[in-house]
């Protein structure tokens, strides 16, 4: 049966639970991806990784599963996230593993592919012994999780998100030139940094997922996943690597802010290229958890996004060219329209003036828009008749990027994945569900805003 909510061009396992991306890794032509994944049921329960891989970034096969629990050992609670790395020849993935009694404390496992010379990596071996077992002593860990490795200066090194008993988060840092030899070399940033609380505040209480991309004018880019006892947003910093006196390294902040203005969006992983950095993102369910185990599935990751940082600090993202392999020969509209939209679309509009874009309408005369105010530097996404499960509501999200005589957004809709980039100021990512009567129709109210807008085809 055709389900209008289920996206059919982004990563998603066919059903079950999908939670945080992990290890996007290039290999021999293609790019991988893994991910939290339950293949029994669509909740956060026995926790594996799952595992799909594309050589265009557009089109994308599933694999068999990558990494299952193993009774009795670090892992036999949950293979959950980390990150995949070349280690000398053999694709390794370095995992945080979960024994029954963690507690909220991890251990670093790794696991590496059976056949390095198989490009599509789908058999991978574990190792029964995990190369760090907690937190190091001394610190009052209470957090301890999701290992990223990186390179700087020629030298391996290791990102793990923390929380302290008390209340401060923090990315811990280890030398990892060996990757079976691990040795602390103390932290990295903790949230009493002025720039992360001038970026963040001082609500979450530990620090999921980091990572670290370098981008091409060298400057480097830190994203956190925010916990405060729940998955909450995300947030980045961008600045330097500086070595420590001690023989690490420290970040030197100089700007930072929420990643993702939207409520369906975290974890996300970054991917290091030759001359670019990747990033997708996790985007959960907001609907009712009744209508999730009866529609059988729940997660999807974003589309790729590309990240760099503009000369003020600031972050630049807007979606990877690839994308464009998705779209239909020709564009399904190329004026303000009425008319009908597709399930799955990509869509840009450029304004002068304020601009109000309507993308869905209800039978009750309400509507899903994306309100531009180019002089005010405001791009706002009312979806308030469409109620979400969350903490943050469904009220209207306003992104303020920087005033200018026009704006241009793009919008990609897949199923209920609505992602919307304001240029490459702002990104928001929600889930809308369509209801009986609802109308999937544009409208663009606003004088001489221009459009186009291609569907996206198989």
């Amino acid at each position: 049966m055709h389900d209008p909510d289920a996206p059919r061009f982004r990563v998603r396992p066919p059903a079950g639970w999908m939670n945080d991306p992990n290890g996007p890794f290039r290999w021999r032509g293609r790019h991988h991806l893994f991910y939290q994944h339950n293949p029994d049921a669509p909740v956060h329960a026995n926790v594996h990784w799952g595992h799909a891989s594309s050589t265009d970034l557009a089109h994308w096969e599933h694999h068999p599963i990558a990494l299952a629990p193993t009774p009795d050992s670090p892992d036999e609670a949950g293979c959950w996230s980390g990150c995949v790395v070349d280690d000398d020849g053999v694709p390794t993935a370095v995992y945080t593993g979960i024994d029954r009694t963690h507690a909220g404390l991890g251990a670093i496992c790794l696991a590496r592919a059976a056949d390095p010379d198989d490009e599509t990596l789908t058999e991978w071996h574990t190792l029964p012994e995990p190369v760090v077992s907690g937190p190091p002593a001394g610190l009052d860990v209470v957090m301890f999780r999701d290992p990223f490795v990186f390179r700087f200066e020629g030298r391996r090194w290791a990102l793990v998100g923390a929380g302290h008993a008390d209340g401060t988060p923090s990315v811990l840092l280890y030398d990892c030139q060996d990757l079976a030899d691990w040795r602390f070399a103390g932290v990295l940033l903790d949230g009493n940094d002025p720039r992360a609380l001038d970026a963040f505040g001082d609500k979450a209480v530990g620090w999921e997922c980091p990572q670290l991309a370098a981008t091409p004018g060298g400057e480097w880019v830190l994203v956190v996943s925010l916990w405060d006892g729940d998955p909450h947003s995300t947030g980045y910093l961008t600045g330097s690597l500086i070595p420590s006196a001690e023989g690490g390294l420290r970040f030197e902040a100089r700007a930072g802010g929420r990643l993702d203005q939207g409520r369906d969006f975290y974890a996300p992983a970054v991917l290091q290229e030759e001359d670019r950095a990747l990033l997708w993102g996790w985007s959960w369910e907001s609907r009712e958890e009744a209508e999730v185990l009866d529609a059988g599935w729940a997660g999807v990751l974003t589309a790729p996004r590309v990240v760099d940082v503009r000369a003020d600090g600031t972050l630049s993202v807007v979606p990877a060219p690839e994308l464009q392999l998705l779209r239909a020969a020709e564009p399904f509209v190329t004026a303000p329209g009425p008319a009908g939209l597709p399930d799955a679309y990509d869509l840009t509009v450029t304004a002068g003036s304020p601009t109000t874009v309507a993308l869905l309408r209800a039978a009750s005369g309400a509507e899903v828009t994306l309100r531009l105010d180019p002089a005010g530097g405001t791009l706002t996404l009312d979806r308030s008749a469409w109620p979400r499960v969350g903490r943050e509501g469904s009220a209207p999200v306003v992104a303020r990027i920087p005033a200018g005589e026009e704006m241009t957004v793009r919008v990609l809709v897949d199923g209920s994945l609505y992602e919307v980039f304001a240029g490459d100021h702002a990104m928001l990512t929600e889930r809308v569900y369509r209801r009986p009567g609802d109308v999937p129709e544009l409208s663009v109210t606003g004088a001489g805003a221009r459009v186009t807008g291609w569907e996206l085809v198989p």
